[in-house]
This record gives C-alpha cells, sequence and structure tokens, in this order.
C-alpha cells in the first residue's frame, strides 16, 4: 500500500511516500481502505515527536479518515466489510489502508459526504465533548472561541450556535473574523489590535472559553470569565503552554477544565460513538457544516501540515487518499 510514512522525528521533511505492508488485523479492530483524511494540528506535535506519545518509527500520521471497511477482528460486529465509516486513531490515516480501534469507528448514513465526514472527528466530535461533557453548557450562555477561524474554531462556532449559545469569536486578522461571523460568530474580537479582556468585559463577560491556544491570551480571557464560567483546555496551537495565577480560579469562582477527546473515546466509547451520531445528524440537517478549504492529493500531505503549522489554512484541509 501507499502510505505517507515519518522516517524520523523532527518535523514534516521526514516524511516520505513508500510502499508499506498492509497491517495485520487483531481482535476489536477494523481496517479501513482510506478514502479521504482529515488534517489536524496534532498531525504536526507527531511529527516533531511533541505529542502526549511517540508511535514506533516509521509509521504514518493521520489521525481521522474516511472509506471503507476492508476487513474486521474478531469481536466486531457494529460495522463488517463493505459498509462506509469514519474513524480516528492518533496515527495512520496518511495511507491507503488505515488499522484502527473499532470503539472509535462509525458507520455513516447513506449519502453523507466523505470528504466532510473525514474532517469530523477530530475538531467536531472535541467540540461536542466539551461543550456537552466537561462545559455543561447551557442555551443563553455565553461562548468565546480562541483561534477562531481555524478548522478547530470553525467547528465550535457551529455546535456552540446549535447548543443555543451567543458565540465570541477571537482571532488574530479581519479576515479571520470575517470568516468566523460567516459560520455564525454573533460577536467579533481582533487580540491583536484589542485588549482581549477588556473587549469580554464590554461584552459583560463569558460563561465558557474554548480555548486551543494557549498563550497570553488564555489569561486575558480568564480574567473576564463570569463567576461560575469554565475554562476548556484544548490545546496550545501557539506553542506556548500558559502559567495561570491559582488565585485567579478562586477569586474568579470559576474552573480551569481540561478537554482530552483522545481519552474520552477510550473511557466512554459509547458516549463518544452517542455524540458522533449526534454530529451526523445536525450535519444531515445542516446545521453544522465542515469548512474544507482544500482537498489535497496524498502525495501533498507535508505541505498541509506546513500550512497548519503556519496557521495559513481557514477550516480544514483533506487528503485525497484513494
Amino acid at each position: 500500500m501507499r502510505a505517507v510514512v515519518l522516517t524520523k522525528f523532527g518535523g514534516i521533511h521526514h516524511l516520505e511516500v513508500q510502499e508499506r505492508e498492509v497491517p495485520i488485523v487483531g481482535p476489536n479492530q477494523v481496517l479501513i481502505d482510506v478514502h479521504y483524511a482529515g488534517v489536524n494540528f496534532p498531525d504536526v506535535l507527531i511529527s516533531k515527536g511533541l505529542y502526549q506519545f511517540k508511535p514506533e518509527l516509521p509509521f504514518s500520521p493521520g489521525g481521522e479518515a474516511s472509506g471503507l471497511v476492508a476487513e474486521v477482528g474478531e469481536g466486531v460486529t457494529h460495522v463488517k466489510k463493505g459498509d462506509l465509516v469514519i474513524a480516528a486513531h492518533p496515527y495512520g490515516a496518511f495511507a491507503e489502508k488505515m488499522l484502527v480501534d473499532a470503539i472509535n469507528t462509525v458507520a455513516l448514513p447513506p449519502g453523507a459526504d466523505r470528504v466532510k465526514a473525514a474532517a469530523l472527528l477530530e475538531t467536531y466530535a472535541t467540540g461536542i465533548h466539551a461543550f456537552k461533557d466537561r462545559a455543561a453548557l447551557q442555551s443563553g450562555e455565553s461562548v468565546a472561541v480562541l483561534g477562531a477561524a481555524g478548522g478547530t474554531g470553525i467547528a465550535e462556532i457551529q455546535i456552540a450556535k446549535k447548543m443555543g449559545a451567543q458565540v465570541i469569536a477571537a482571532a488574530s486578522t479581519a479576515e479571520k473574523l470575517t470568516l468566523a461571523e460567516r459560520n455564525g460568530a454573533d460577536y467579533l474580537i481582533n487580540y491583536e489590535s484589542e485588549d482581549l479582556k477588556e473587549a469580554l468585559k464590554k461584552l459583560g463577560g463569558v460563561d465558557v472559553i474554548y480555548d486551543p491556544v494557549g498563550g497570553r491570551q488564555s489569561e486575558m480571557a480568564f480574567r473576564a470569565i463570569k463567576p461560575g464560567g469554565r475554562h476548556l483546555v484544548i490545546g496550545f496551537t501557539s506553542g506556548d503552554i500558559p502559567t495561570l495565577p491559582w488565585n485567579l480560579p478562586l477569586l474568579k469562582q470559576a474552573s480551569v477544565v481540561g478537554v482530552f477527546w483522545g481519552g474520552f473515546w477510550r473511557i466512554n466509547p459509547q458516549g463518544n460513538i452517542d455524540n458522533v451520531h449526534q454530529l451526523l445528524s445536525w450535519m444531515a440537517e445542516g446545521a453544522i457544516n465542515p469548512q474544507i478549504e482544500e482537498v489535497l492529493p496524498l502525495e501533498d500531505a507535508a505541505e498541509a501540515l506546513g500550512r497548519i503549522e503556519d496557521r495559513k489554512v481557514r477550516g480544514k484541509l483533506v487528503l485525497k487518499v484513494s
């Protein structure tokens, strides 16, 4: 099978297109003929050896895909050979065949868009888990989305709006904020030209902060959180893990809440599947709509990851694998 393979940790320049052996399916596993693979920021970190774990070299990056079930292992009953599915795994999607855990493999309904479905799990499943399971977001509450024009930000704007929230989009350029507004944001803050804390306070503060960015803006946002607010820690695309003064949660009577979807689907697989089915229902009715900036061939995986790393992507990139 063709695969984009990382031969050495250190960055995307170590990626090569190679012919690899087809993975062997074990119990409770599914082998997928990958049609499309979503591209995400964690793929960049994994390639650099900076993620929470390091796969054994060589391996193929890529954490989410859509495609056809090629083979199922012992104990798998909810999908069968030939089913159109989406699946996520920490790595392996940038290849013609991907081996995944059955518990994170979900059948797609007839007529589902395979390209958009390939971009659904990493960002949208994280978002619904964050808002529903971790923040207990209520209709009428306010949500501030940091980094609001990337694939993660757009997904969370759409989900928060569907759940009845007022959404404040925070991003670094007017162009990014225009995209956020087109996807439903009610209020816009340019945190390069405005003070994020003061801008949020002018809006009355914020109930929930969705923060995949980290860095200085994390503390600025938290200083504008309402009593009982929840600051959702998703990741650190800025490259800077913030250090929050511990007196702030005390004085603000607010919570800092970790969100790790990769742990959630392992600990509570049925809860995750229920969330994914909800997302598929919302996508079918048009309430959420993954914004695909471009579909690139598999051979351009390094280019795609470079654009993600340089923060030049509005929405999501997807690789066409087979």
